[in-house]
């Protein structure tokens, strides 16, 4: 996680030319870019962990749940154990209701 986040001044036709740069620099070094058109700012490119962290804030309910299957390792199931454990609970709770 980097200490400080670093804002780069850039113009569109900079991005155009090194889009791949800016988007490793975003990524991996967490840096943000302002893109600017004719000297006026546009757009903001960041990195997709630093705009969850950042931007999208996470539901307090949903943050615990989410800890919770962490420590329990549930956040580990593959899709096909995930669905398995859903129809046994339905099985479950269907023979309850008879």
């Amino acid at each position: 996680m980097p200490a400080k986040i670093m804002t780069k001044f850039i113009d569109a036709l900079s991005v155009r030319t090194r889009l791949g740069e800016v988007m490793e620099q975003a990524e991996k070094e967490h840096v943000r870019f302002l893109v600017s058109r004719r000297g006026k700012p546009k757009v903001v490119i960041l990195g997709v962990e630093d705009y969850l962290r950042n931007v999208v804030k996470k539901d307090q309910l949903l943050a615990e749940i989410q800890l919770c299957a962490q420590k329990s390792g549930l956040d580990k199931m593959s899709e096909t154990e995930i669905e398995a454990e859903i129809l046994s609970y339905r099985h479950e709770k269907r023979k309850s209701k008879k």
